[in-house]
C-alpha cells in the first residue's frame, strides 16, 4: 500500500473522530415541564352576619423563569358560587424556587333574608370556598392551573331581644317610674351591627311608651348590647285608676318591637310583674 494512500486513510479517521467529537459535545436541550401548584389555603380574614372578607394563599414552582399573571376564581358558600373575579398578580418565580402569593376577596355569602334565617336555625358550620385557575406565562409558553381550597366558619345567627333588667321606683301612690333595660344578645363570634330596635310598652295593657333606639350601633362579639327605657306610670299618663294599681306592689307589663340589622328584621315580645320598690 503507498504512503499517499495511507495519509488519506489517517486524514478520514482523525476527520471522522472530530466529528463524532463535536456532536457529542453539543449540549442537549430537554424540554421544561409546566409549573406547579405546590401549596395552598384559605383563610377567613373578617366575617360578618351577611358577609366575609377570605384570603387565599399559594405557591408556585417552576422548573423556567416564569410569571403568574393572575387567579380567574369563583367564591363559594355553602355549595352555591356567590361571586367571580379576577386577580392580577404579577408574581415572577424563577427555575426550582417556590414563589408565593395571595389574594382577597370581600363578598355577601347569604342570598338574603330568607337564607339568613335557614342558616341561624340550621346551626354548625358553612363552608366557604375560593376555587379557579390560575394563569402562569413562561416565555412563549402559557400554563393554567387549577386550585381550590376551603374553609369552615361558624354559621350566621339571628339576635334575640332579652329584660336585662327590670326595676320600677315607687314615688307616691300615684307616681311610678319603671327602668327597662332592654338587650340585644349577639350569638355570633363577631361583630353584630345593628340598624335599629323598636319598643311599644304597656302596663296592665295599656300603651304608656313606644320608640327606637340602637340606631347604627354594634355588638360586640358574644356579647349583649344594653339599651334603657324609662316608663312614667301616673294618672296623666295611665288614668284616673293608677293608684289602685299601684297599691297592689307589683304592675304587669309587656314589651314588643322588633331589632333590624342588615338582612334581618326579628320581631320579639316580652312580659311580665314589673316589683315596686319605695323611692327614697
Amino acid at each position: 500500500m503507498s504512503s499517499v494512500n495511507r495519509s488519506n486513510r489517517l486524514l478520514a479517521l482523525v476527520s471522522l473522530l472530530f466529528t463524532l467529537s463535536g456532536c457529542a459535545s453539543a449540549p442537549v436541550r430537554s424540554a421544561s415541564g409546566p409549573p406547579a401548584l405546590t401549596a395552598q389555603e384559605t383563610a377567613v380574614v373578617s366575617q360578618g352576619i351577611t358577609d366575609a372578607t377570605v384570603r387565599y394563599t399559594g405557591q408556585v414552582t417552576g422548573s423556567a423563569t416564569g410569571v403568574l399573571e393572575r387567579a380567574d376564581y369563583e367564591l363559594v358558600a355553602d355549595g352555591q358560587v356567590v361571586k367571580t373575579g379576577s386577580a392580577k398578580l404579577g408574581v415572577p418565580f424563577a427555575p426550582g424556587t417556590p414563589a408565593d402569593f395571595s389574594f382577597e376577596e370581600k363578598s355577601s355569602y347569604v342570598k338574603g333574608p330568607e337564607d339568613l334565617t335557614r342558616l341561624s336555625a340550621q346551626g354548625g358550620t358553612v363552608l366557604i370556598a375560593l376555587r379557579g385557575t390560575l394563569v402562569v406565562r413562561s416565555g412563549e409558553r402559557e400554563d393554567t392551573l387549577p386550585f381550590a381550597a376551603s374553609r369552615a366558619v361558624r354559621v350566621p345567627r339571628l339576635p334575640v331581644v332579652i329584660v336585662e333588667s327590670l326595676d320600677g321606683a315607687r314615688y307616691s301612690p300615684e307616681e311610678v317610674q319603671i327602668n327597662l333595660r332592654l338587650g340585644v344578645r349577639n350569638p355570633n363570634p363577631f361583630p353584630l351591627r345593628l340598624e335599629s330596635l323598636t319598643y311599644q310598652v304597656a302596663v296592665a295593657d295599656r300603651p304608656l311608651e313606644e320608640g327606637t333606639t340602637g340606631q347604627a350601633d354594634t355588638v360586640d362579639a358574644s356579647a349583649t348590647g344594653v339599651y334603657p327605657v324609662e316608663v312614667a306610670v301616673t294618672a296623666q299618663s295611665w288614668g284616673p285608676g293608677v293608684k289602685a294599681l299601684i297599691s297592689k306592689g307589683a304592675l304587669p307589663f309587656s314589651v314588643k318591637g322588633e331589632v333590624k340589622g342588615p338582612m334581618f328584621q326579628v320581631p320579639y315580645s316580652l312580659k311580665g310583674d314589673v316589683k315596686l320598690n319605695v323611692s327614697r
